[in-house]
């Protein structure tokens, strides 16, 4: 799905962007890399919140290391 938008950018981040986008890249294209990327960290950081919720919401989980190396050795 594709739509127009209008942007307002600031002149000094416009800049920026054109000088260091190389010379077959459009503006359009460092404009939609730079929204994949900030989609993906924010689905990244939604994903982290909802795992911490879940780990306040569950009780602490108990070391298994000892029980694991008993197992491993024989001695249960």
């Amino acid at each position: 799905m594709e739509g127009s938008v209008s942007l307002h950018i600031p002149q000094e981040l416009l800049e920026s962007a054109q000088r260091l986008s190389s010379p077959n890249e459009t503006l359009n294209d460092v404009v939609i890399l730079a929204l994949d990327r900030e989609v993906q960290r924010r689905k990244g950081l939604a994903a982290h919140q909802k795992i911490l919720a879940l780990n306040k919401e569950l009780p602490p989980q108990p070391d298994e290391t000892e029980l694991i190396r008993q197992l491993r050795e024989g001695e249960r």
